[in-house]
């Protein structure tokens, strides 16, 4: 397995034919990628080469598991197995908030719209809101509780709802301003990969670490639809911005879209 090597200075010695000289190994090669030429090197060199600490921030302590951007992209938040939660200013490089309170690692995370909060799921079974506003405390002051598994995935809506899916094969909608569980979702018969919310927050859609990908009413928590045409787990799912598509990505390395026109009860009723 192999990937690209990003570093001009590392692919410039690899054309030239030097690959040991100021390329990340011996064993890079350059390659023709259509129109692109392109100094592929193992990912293990990747892996184990010390990166450059004016390009990757350098701050956990042991393996990152999610990373995500504020809606304004100014910010970054990182979590992983040394069970902190690290806030950086994307053009810097540098590290604006260390959040710890989380018991076991920090699987997923999702900045609020307003970029005023953090969510934060963890293998303790716990999501965490954490207050970012100016002159706050680096501390959360909500923890969501309901789950009965890892949090593996979380995801805000436009007006602020906050989805979480978890090991325990459940999804909840939560309110995060009144810390209330809305809805919870069963139906899975696996873990819960991703989710993610339609633009008009009237359905939702949850990929499983299985062949299937569910849509959802939001008000009432009924599946609305089940697609079984992935070939292989459906790691991630998306809906368009219009609302009239969903995506998923798997592992088959292919990707799914399904034109979706069916409408909740709600949007039935307006």
């Amino acid at each position: 397995m192999a990937r690209c090597c990003s570093q001009p200075q590392r692919m410039a010695a690899c054309m030239a034919g030097r690959p040991g000289v100021g390329s990340c190994c011996g064993g890079c090669t350059a390659t023709q990628v259509g129109r692109l030429r392109c100094c592929v090197c193992p990912v293990s060199c990747h892996l184990s080469s010390s990166p450059d600490p004016g390009l990757v921030p350098a701050g956990h302590q042991r393996s990152v598991e999610t990373v995500s951007f504020s809606p304004d992209s100014k910010q970054l938040a990182s979590g992983g197995w040394d069970k902190r939660v690290m806030i950086w200013e994307v053009q810097s490089g540098q590290v604006l908030r260390l959040l710890v309170g989380h018991r076991d690692s920090v699987q997923s995370s999702d900045f609020s719209p307003t970029v005023n909060c953090l969510a934060t799921g963890s293998w303790d079974s716990t999501i965490r809101i954490w207050d970012l506003r100016a002159g706050t405390p680096a501390v959360s002051h909500q923890v969501l509780e309901g789950h009965s598994g890892n949090i593996s995935c979380l995801c805000y809506s436009a007006s602020g709802l906050l989805a979480s899916g978890s090991w325990d094969k459940t999804i909840h909608i939560w309110k995060p301003t009144t810390s209330s569980l809305l809805v919870q979702l069963k139906g899975h018969v696996t873990w819960v990969k991703s989710v993610a919310f339609s633009p008009d927050e009237l359905r939702l859609v949850s990929a499983g670490y299985s062949r299937m990908v569910k849509v959802w009413d939001c008000s009432t928590g009924k599946c609305l639809e089940t697609l079984k045409g992935v070939l292989d787990v459906a790691h991630t799912c998306a809906f368009t911005p219009d609302g009239k598509i969903l995506v998923s990505g798997a592992a088959d390395q292919t990707r799914r879209q399904a034109s979706h026109t069916t409408k909740s009860p709600r949007a039935t009723q307006t």
